[in-house]
């Protein structure tokens, strides 16, 4: 069985399942119950004199019946079996229907059988999806596989498997990992169940690649009821007291495992409201200066999305565009963190138009008079020049919205003039 460090481990761990797990309150706790083996296929099985035939369809339907009775006298609990009567589920059939139910648990209830004809072998064991941990549970793995030929949709999903060679179960790779300790922990209470109420021996839990198992999108246990081919156990699992106290065993550790992880799920948080837009745009003020900055000066502090707009010979850089009031408190936090700690949100009206005056573009400004070949005059030959205190402005188009300015500053931007700056002119 799982020692008590490690059980203690798993019990911390199971809070990582819980978030693929769910549920909540009002959501019933869906079980898929599996008897293993039905119909054609018998499983497990001995004669004996006195006890007479001992088949394991029928040990594992009568001790999942039992259980599920005791299941569905709660209300918190929601029972989905596999098989109810004496027929052959396929394997592809009982992991589908597990997964569209969307399951929190899935049982796989079976009887166990030693490769020789001697009793020596004994007690119960429980498996979870796992890589091979011993090779003498090899032959436990392949007895259940081997069922996969009974079924055509099986022999489609699963026609690579070779049941006879146990390097293809070795082959087998765990799919569902992030069910493990959950699967663990409720194999650990089984097993301990098994000793502590039963007085039965028990095997411990193991991981092993059983095609049962290996496709479940939810934690998943199979449990060995005992050893057909052991007198003493197949004499218990073949009466109704052994069933019955059987099930009553995995019954018990489902509510402890169910108390598990209501402790451990945290109600849902209340949706936030979904943040409506601001009327109007905000953009961050960071500073006004006389001075023209390029698009990667160092005076910008490596931020980007900065619009420069002149007005009054002053030069106003912004940074940042937004109708939401938590884009702009960020973009502020932004602002002041690259170092402008005096920066301010301003709110723009959109689309206003200007009633005196308007937008233009200051495509470039220097000392020097730009020559006749220069790209920028080639490009725009209807541009307007003016000189003022020995500097030359070269300045295009007149614009009544500062989104109409912006628009047309874009499109230069695409023809590869950079650095323009948006001018307001209020006469």
């Amino acid at each position: 069985m799982i020692s008590s460090t490690l059980y203690n481990k798993f019990f911390f761990l199971l809070t990582f399942f819980i978030t693929f797990s769910c549920f909540y309150s009002q959501k019933k706790f869906t079980l898929v119950l599996d008897a293993g083996h039905g119909g054609s296929d018998i499983g497990a099985n001995r004669n004996y004199a006195d006890i007479g035939a001992v088949q394991e369809k029928n040990v594992t339907l009568g001790i999942v019946l039992k259980l599920g009775r005791m299941l569905e006298k709660n209300k918190d609990y929601k029972v989905i079996y596999t098989r109810k009567i004496d027929e052959y589920p396929s394997l592809t059939y009982r992991t589908d229907l597990a997964n569209r139910s969307k399951a929190d648990l899935f049982v796989s209830v079976h009887v166990n059988s030693s490769p020789s004809k001697s009793a020596t072998a004994q007690g119960t064991e429980t498996f979870v999806q796992g890589p091979n941990q011993n090779r003498t549970n090899l032959d436990v793995a392949k007895a259940e596989n081997d069922v996969i030929f009974l079924d055509e949709k099986d022999k489609e999903n699963f026609a690579s498997y070779n049941p006879s060679s146990p390097e293809s179960l070795i082959a087998l790779k765990i799919q569902q990992s992030k069910y493990l300790e959950a699967s663990l922990i409720i194999g650990g209470l089984v097993e301990d169940n098994f000793v502590k109420k039963d007085k039965r021996m028990s095997r411990g839990v193991k991981q092993e690649n059983l095609h049962v198992l290996r496709m479940n999108a939810m934690p998943s246990i199979l449990i060995e009821t005992g050893f057909v081919n052991n007198y003493d156990d197949a004499h218990y699992i073949s009466t109704e007291e052994g069933q019955q106290a059987i099930a009553e065993s995995i019954f018990n550790a489902i509510v402890s495992y169910k108390k598990l992880v209501d402790r451990n799920v945290k109600e849902p948080e209340p949706e936030k409201p979904v943040e409506q837009p601001l009327k109007n745009d905000f953009r961050i003020l960071l500073m006004s200066t006389p001075t023209k900055y390029n698009d990667e000066d160092p005076a910008l502090k490596g931020l980007k999305y900065i619009l420069p707009i002149k007005e009054n010979g002053t030069y106003k850089y912004y940074y940042g565009t937004t109708n939401y009031a938590s884009v702009r408190d960020t973009n502020l936090k932004t602002a002041k963190d690259a170092g402008f700690r005096n920066s301010i949100s301003i709110s723009f009206v959109p689309n206003q138009t200007l009633g005196i005056g308007y937008y233009t573009l200051e495509i470039y400004s220097g000392r020097d008079k730009l020559d006749s070949k220069s790209t920028i005059l080639k490009t725009i030959p209807d541009i307007t020049r003016n000189k003022e205190s020995g500097v030359f402005y070269y300045t295009f188009g007149k614009y009544k919205t500062l989104e109409d300015a912006i628009k047309a500053q874009k499109e230069f931007e695409s023809k590869g003039i950079t650095n323009t700056v948006i001018e307001k002119k209020l006469k």
